[in-house]
């Protein structure tokens, strides 16, 4: 469980004033020393994450965050990361100082999460101060809308109690859909073709390789590696054909030529789209490339940093690819990591990469602001498959796909 990647596991985020004890809280609910601690107001600036196992939930990230009624520039950059957290959060916890008590800015904070389905406990802290008593208790829980727990880091009061809150209270079907696992059967032999080219990092595979292996052993099927070259020997090697054939978009030209058409084949990058956004909707990102004009602005999105190839995908391949399509001079910006523009209205499409690192939460945020925006969306393995001419073969095993596909006369 220690090694579930950030993006595959609950994220629970911390979030009040200032001083209301939120990293003294995130240390004793993990029992480590996480965050930095201090009387001082502020004193956390950038988000803290420490990940944990919470049974019967399973792999869980905890999140401390900046107060949210910090002030100055500096305090509404970090306001800004807080609502930045706020975005991947399955789960949220209000803490306030049980001297300060539950005010219109909590009641406020707590509208916000229920506009955002986003299951909550309201905490207050610091009741080593004074217990409140039985009628003050039912007073409070009666001024809010969500359960209520108090709590005191010094004294461990309510700690076990809170962890119990969270656990009843999560939604656990607010977890990511299967990757692959819903395509194949038990049994079934997919083949994945993983390039080992100069990008690749060292002595393993990246993540999107090791997450589908896995999705693919949880289903007792079979899973195959092979690198480009070597695809055609291998299909020629096995006795029954694959029931899917899986490869970095980067490969999909040769991987398609290698392959039967009668064995279906995507990509990785497609496949997580898929499992976190919504793969009809950036299909019509992919026609509204064809209608790009100069001076039109594209928005390129990386959920990772990484060092820069020097024929990086994202800098170099897709602005290349897209100028082509589009046959003029189109302005290219990027972004990457957390970070996500808020003002996307001058783009006339964005292209994200396929977002193992970002959870489904994030990523359905930023296709959901493209959309109320106006702005298309579309994916990387996609944009690949349209360049190279196989968009229709790769958008085989998903049926709401294809049909968009049909539909926008891009096949």
């Amino acid at each position: 469980m220690n090694e579930t990647p950030m993006a595959n596991r609950m994220a629970i985020g911390l979030f009040g004033k200032r001083n209301a004890g939120k990293s003294s809280l995130i240390n004793a609910l993990t029992d480590q020393p996480v965050a930095v601690i201090s009387d001082v107001a502020g004193t956390t600036t950038d988000p803290v994450y420490k990940t944990m196992e919470l049974l019967p939930i399973g792999p869980v990230v905890f999140i401390d965050t900046a107060g949210l009624d910090d002030s100055g520039e500096l305090g509404l950059l970090r306001i800004e990361k807080t609502y930045e957290v706020l975005r991947k959060c399955n789960f949220a916890i209000v803490v306030a100082d049980i001297e300060t008590g539950i005010t219109d800015f909590e009641k406020d904070f707590i509208d916000q999460l229920a506009q955002r389905k986003i299951p909550s406990v309201f905490v207050l802290n610091k009741c080593d101060k004074g217990a409140p008593t039985s009628e003050e208790i039912d007073t409070l829980q009666k001024s809010i809308k969500i359960p209520l727990s108090f709590t005191s880091v010094y004294d461990g009061t309510g700690i076990k109690a809170l962890k119990r809150k969270i656990i009843d209270h999560a939604n656990y079907e607010d977890v990511e859909p299967a990757l692959v696992g819903d395509l194949i059967d038990s049994g079934d032999m997919v083949v994945l073709v993983t390039p080992i080219d100069k990008s690749a990092p060292k002595g393993r595979l990246i993540l999107p390789q090791q997450q589908t292996i896995r999705d693919i052993i949880e289903k007792d099927a079979v899973a195959m590696i092979t690198k480009e070259h070597e695809l055609k020997h291998t299909l020629e090697s096995l006795k029954n054909p694959p029931a899917l054939v899986i490869t970095d978009s980067q490969a999909f030209l040769k991987v398609s030529a290698d392959t039967p058409s009668e064995i279906p084949l995507t990509s990785f990058s497609i496949l997580f789209a898929r499992q976190k956004t919504d793969l009809a909707e950036m299909v019509k990102g992919i026609k509204r490339i064809e209608q790009l004009v100069p001076g039109d602005k594209v928005l390129i999105v990386e959920g990772c940093t990484h060092h820069r190839q020097a024929d990086d995908i994202g800098k170099v391949k897709i602005p290349r690819w897209i100028r082509q399509i589009a046959g003029g001079d189109i302005e290219f910006h990027w972004a990457a990591g957390a970070h996500y523009p808020k003002e996307i209205d001058e783009y006339a499409v964005i292209v994200h990469c396929g977002g193992c690192m970002l959870n489904r939460r994030e990523m359905q945020y930023r296709t959901r602001t493209a959309r109320q925006k106006g702005v298309y969306i579309t994916n990387y393995g996609m944009l690949i498959a349209y360049v190279q001419g196989i968009l229709s073969r790769a958008l085989e095993p998903f049926p709401a796909a294809k049909l968009a596909l049909e539909e926008n006369d891009l096949a």
